[in-house]
């Protein structure tokens, strides 16, 4: 992309608790992105809805402490803020159940979300946010006034139609999947095509979008960018749980090529910390430039380019 360094990021979704068995963590998609984001050094702002409640004050603490801007989190009495909660099974693989409705259904349009979305360089959205028809009309309002717009798509069942992925999907830029995801919206789409690469050009084709990504796991990830394919064939590591890593994976990768990386070596960089994260209790742990380095074996003192 471009290779100024004061970029700005909007992040627009959910933000929520995690409710573990025994014990309750920050999370939601567009929230672990953005707090990857930040520290990674991008000036990252989350535009979402809380509740006026405990849990909502605790939410907007903690952003405070991380350094990332929440003027645009809405504050409203009429819902309580998100919660979720988590089931992790004995591979660390989570399972979810989303309450509903929550305060970020009813993101409302403003000009000052506008002006935000205006002015940054990435814009970062999934599609759990579009369940509900306000915060949904809100996102489709902002998709306009974005100049590169990153979709992760985050699928949670029974939260999505396929008529609304293919129009988000047709918005972006920029598409994130996992390997379920691609067979599914492959599958839903009606793709003649059986294998991983002819699926991701298929969906690349099917919506104009010129750069794909999918993740596949423990097994790494396959960029398609500007009809090219790269890929890692991921980073061994003990399983903690992988709340987040999906996440973490995006924004490392959507830096290192808004500050025109190589593609290898940006996907390289983004399984690292997918991996690392993953390895970790959560979906935020904080991760050191020397810890990534370290566990990727590189000799060289720069990871750049």
């Amino acid at each position: 992309m471009d290779k100024k360094n004061n970029f700005k990021a909007v992040c627009f979704g959910e933000v929520l608790w995690d409710v573990f068995p025994s014990h309750k963590k920050i999370g939601g998609a567009p929230l672990n992105v953005a707090l990857r984001m930040n520290s990674l050094g991008i000036a990252t702002t989350i535009i979402s809805r809380i509740g006026k409640d405990e849990d909502g004050d605790n939410l907007l603490s903690f952003l405070k402490d991380q350094n990332v801007n929440s003027d645009s989190i809405q504050v409203g009495e009429d819902y309580k803020t998100g919660v979720v909660n988590v089931m992790i099974n004995e591979k660390g693989n989570a399972s979810y159940d989303i309450l509903y409705p929550s305060s970020w259904d009813k993101i409302t349009l403003s000009n000052e979300m506008i002006e935000k979305v205006s002015a940054s360089d990435v814009f970062i959205f999934g599609s759990l946010i579009c369940r509900d028809e306000i915060s949904r009309a809100t996102l489709y309002a902002l998709l306009d006034k974005a100049k590169y717009k990153v979709f992760d798509a985050n699928l949670r069942a029974p939260y999505y139609t396929m008529e609304v992925l293919l129009e988000l999907m047709s918005k972006a830029d920029f598409i994130k999947l996992n390997d379920e995801e691609l067979w599914e919206i492959s599958r839903k789409l009606e793709s003649p095509y059986n294998s991983f690469e002819q699926n991701i050009k298929f969906i690349a084709e099917k919506t104009n979008t010129k750069q794909v990504c999918v993740t596949k796991g423990a097994f790494g990830a396959v960029l398609y960018c500007k009809d090219k394919f790269y890929y890692n064939s991921g980073y061994f590591i003990k399983v903690v749980d992988t709340v987040g890593a999906g996440d973490s994976f995006l924004a490392t990768l959507t830096v290192r090529l808004l500050k025109g990386k190589s593609p290898q070596k940006s996907l390289n960089y983004a399984c690292a910390i997918g991996a690392l994260v993953a390895g970790q209790e959560g979906a935020n742990p904080k991760i050191s430039d020397i810890e990534i380095r370290k566990y990727m074996m590189l000799k060289d003192k720069k990871i750049e380019k």
